[in-house]
């Protein structure tokens, strides 16, 4: 259903703000949000809201808000709770304040009513329950209501999972899929066969996309005309407009007087359609039944306003899917625990998808479809700590709302987990309103994102179509433009893409017959053209430190001392050693710890729960729950316990952005667990594509996480105007890449020798190209030294900007080449 009942009454024009990133890439940070300004730092009582500043003489605020609505919004947050801008002759509000908005559309709902911009709809929307206001609005309401009852939805829910299969089943494997296109007509005909029991023709469902931007468009300029005499006059915009509104009467006249039914009279009482419920019901206000027109109304209102959002909603999600595969593996292991394969869903049963239901709100709270409403003060208002005047027009933008860091910490990054704890808050989160308008239907929604995307997940597994990443275009919706996967069946061996172009180089040097993980003629990677700087500590500290993480690991429990000699020929610390020369004292006993407590985990997958999932997240969900701060009392595992020590070590003193940042990135290490753990269970490891490997491997070898002990080793964090550096986002990304590719080279062999299938980079080169391991061998070790060879150019740009930082840039090298000195060593993979 819709997002909010004012779906359609958004205004702004396209500005694309997001360009393609990189999985797990941070998008820019949204601007702080400064406390209003006052005679000592705080508004008095009625003061008049601030003037935004860089107004231009006639323009006013028009030429920014144009350019970069968004953006331009967010930024009013810093000026005040409430702030003003002048669109040209016009003086507009624009609250910024979630509060003050939730008291807005609560409190004031009664003085402030919907504003100008909405009103351009009635022509098309007629008297119903988006344009009514007052009295004749609760009243429709009423008369609307019973449709979305709770006793309705089991036959919604049903309605929904059918539409969507069937519309799965259409596609091919292979296909490449305009996805917002696609979503588009998949919601449209959910509303038309859930609430209207009817079928549109083709014609009619490419009328209606083709209708409703010129339909949103004139909206918009019909608003801003200086007198409403000139929507009458013969402009283009006028004409395309009007022709929208009787192309859009016409598909609702056919939904509404053309039923088709589902089939079975089982499906479902014809008597309980939304146009069965408004001709069985009478006006309040009359006592007569509602007319044609009131009918139609509402109809119209439902088809404009719940399909559009909850379209853009699901092509957003579906992105963020492709950006987080470990999200992704997520919410298919919580599909097969409460909602195997062939079930029928129920409200019961989506009530169980808590972690997709996380999901779903996430996407809607990053990606709030509407990009502004408004309301018109009637009579004087006072909003918070501002007086508003009688005539005064009121904006506000859920999505600057749900992007603000205050009430939404890292506001651009997708973290679903954020509301496994309850979120923010109501007036916090409002995408479907609040008070008297609050969407009718929101259930409705809820469990159509949800059943859409499992019945999607379930056939379907999207891959990223290269130069095709959806990017932010703000209209009518904060719509998802240019997003195009390429579908791979999520179980037939028939979806393996190849999401890397060209072949395995040659590798003439090496004979084929030599091993690729001892080499020995040649080394398997060159020597870094940076000399390694030597290690600032005794060699007896760390054969002490070695000494003392033995006993830690058997008194935590973690191995018993028939298993500490095959450990201890890993030499960990010796990694440890190589990677962070200046660690000494507690930074070096912390870090050999956490890296040998990471590796008996790892090492933990090696059986069952690295082919079962349900064991998977039994192990990973309690060390996930520290970090999210919900982990009850220590129990009795080892690991859990032993995780607990660990992390209060590791923020011991650290500053909150640290540790937000160390939570999220040992987040996304652990998720991966689990992710591995459905992709052998499903079998569908042979078919993963080369990035896939890569994002996931890049965060299962934990390397972001030892990227942010170096400021914990170093003693203060960062400059947070390194951590802003896009230049450093790829530095860290080269970093983990490098040393991730280094582990699969020598880790080859062994993760053969397992016997479940191996995440490793080498064999999805040979499976995707068909190469000889050997050619996989070279063109890894290539990418190797490609990787380097540019990390080493952007240290050097950073360096120039941030030469305070020497000793961070110079932490990520040595990691690298820590990683390559020990894994042509140790035991472990040899």
């Amino acid at each position: 259903m819709t997002l909010t009942t004012e779906t359609l009454a958004t205004s702004s024009t396209p500005a694309a703000r997001r360009t393609a990133a990189a999985p797990g890439t941070p998008r820019a940070a949204a601007p702080p949000k400064a406390t209003p300004p006052t005679a000592t730092g705080a508004p008095s009582p009625a003061a008049v809201p601030p003037l935004a500043p860089g107004a231009l003489p006639g323009l006013g605020h028009a030429a920014a808000l144009l350019r970069d609505p968004l953006g331009f919004l967010g930024s009013l947050a810093r000026h005040g709770g409430v702030v003003r801008i002048r669109l040209g002759p016009r003086t507009v509000c624009v609250v910024t304040d979630a509060a003050l908005v939730h008291a807005l559309l609560t409190a004031h709902a009664h003085d402030c009513p919907r504003g100008a911009v909405q009103d351009t709809l009635r022509t098309a929307f007629g008297d119903g329950l988006l344009m009514s206001e007052g009295q004749a609005h609760r009243d429709r309401r009423r008369v609307i209501q019973p449709a979305f009852g709770a006793d309705r939805m089991a036959g919604y829910v049903a309605v929904m999972h059918r539409v969507t299969e069937e519309r799965a089943a259409r596609w091919r494997p292979g296909q490449v899929l305009d996805v917002a296109k696609e979503m588009n007509h998949l919601a449209l005909e959910i509303v038309t066969r859930s609430l209207f029991d009817a079928r549109l023709s083709e014609d009619a469902t490419l009328a209606f996309h083709r209708a409703l931007p010129d339909l949103v468009k004139g909206q918009i300029v019909q608003s801003l005309y200086p007198h409403p005499a000139m929507a009458r006059l013969p402009l283009p915009v006028n004409r395309r407009f009007d022709e929208a509104v009787r192309v859009l009467n016409r598909v609702v006249d056919q939904a509404v007087n053309g039923r088709t039914a589902e089939g079975d009279p089982a499906n479902g009482d014809p008597a309980g359609t939304l146009p069965a419920v408004l001709r069985a019901a009478t006006d309040p206000a009359t006592g007569r039944p509602l007319t044609e027109a009131d009918v139609r109304s509402e109809a119209i209102t439902m088809f404009g306003a719940g399909t559009e959002t909850v379209s853009t909603t699901l092509t957003w999600l579906i992105d963020e899917l492709l950006r987080h595969p470990e999200v992704e593996a997520r919410v298919l292991a919580e599909l097969d625990e409460h909602l195997p394969t062939g079930t029928v869903p129920t409200p019961e049963a989506l009530a169980r998808l808590t972690y997709t239901r996380a999901v779903a709100q996430e996407a809607v709270r990053l990606h709030a479809p509407n990009a502004f409403l408004m309301r018109t003060a009637q009579v004087p208002v006072e909003l918070g700590p501002y007086r508003i005047p009688a005539g005064t027009e009121l904006l506000y933008s859920l999505t600057a709302l749900h992007r603000d860091p205050v009430r939404h910490p890292d506001p651009l990054a997708f973290r679903p987990e954020r509301w496994q704890d309850g979120g923010a808050g109501r007036q916090s989160y409002l995408p479907f309103g609040a008070g008297k308008h609050k969407c009718i239907g929101e259930a409705f929604a809820w469990a159509e994102l949800t059943v859409a995307t499992a019945a999607i997940l379930r056939r379907w597994r999207p891959v990223a179509v290269p130069g095709a990443p959806a990017r932010e275009v703000v209209w009518t919706t904060v719509q998802a433009h240019g997003l195009r996967v390429r579908l791979a069946p999520r179980e037939s061996g028939r979806g393996r893409q190849e999401t890397a172009a060209g072949r395995c180089p040659a590798d003439p040097r090496r004979p084929a017959d030599q091993p690729v993980d001892q080499p020995t003629d040649q080394p398997a990677l060159r020597p870094a053209a940076h000399p390694v700087r030597r290690p600032a500590r005794p060699a007896a500290e760390l054969a002490a430190a070695t000494a003392r993480h033995a006993d830690w690991a058997v008194d935590r429990g973690l191995l018993t001392r028939a298993e500490l000699p095959r450990y201890q020929a890993y030499t960990l610390p010796e990694l440890i050693g190589h990677a962070y020369p200046r660690a000494r004292g507690a930074d070096l006993d912390l870090l050999i710890d956490v890296l040998g407590w990471f590796t008996i985990l790892d090492d933990s997958f090696d059986g069952s729960p690295g082919r079962r999932p349900a064991e998977a997240r039994a192990i990973v969900d309690p060390l996930i729950a520290v970090l999210d701060g919900t982990a009850p009392a220590v129990g009795d595992d080892p690991l859990t316990a032993a995780w607990h020590e660990l992390w209060h070590r590791q923020t011991e003193s650290a500053s909150p952005a640290w540790r937000a940042r160390a939570a999220r990135e040992w987040q996304a290490c652990l998720a991966t667990f689990p992710a591995e753990a459905v992709h052998r269970a499903h079998g569908t490891v042979p078919r993963l594509g080369l990035a896939e490997t890569m994002r996931l491997r890049r965060h299962g070898s934990c390397l972001y996480p030892f990227m942010n002990i170096l400021e914990r080793v170093h003693g203060a964090d960062a400059p947070a105007a390194l951590h802003a550096e896009p230049v450093l986002h790829r530095l860290r990304a080269h970093t983990a890449d490098a040393a991730t590719l280094i582990n699969d080279l020598y880790s080859l062999r062994r993760e053969e020798r397992q016997g479940a299938a191996a995440f490793n980079t080498v064999l999805t080169l040979q499976r995707l190209r068909g190469c000889t391991r050997t050619r996989a061998v070279g063109a890894v070790r290539a990418r190797v030294a490609q990787l380097r060879n540019e990390s080493a150019l952007l240290r050097r740009e950073l360096l120039r900007r941030h030469p305070e930082s020497d000793w961070y840039l110079d932490g990520t090298r040595e990691l690298v080449e820590g990683v390559q000195a020990w894994t042509s060593t140790s035991r472990r993979y040899h």
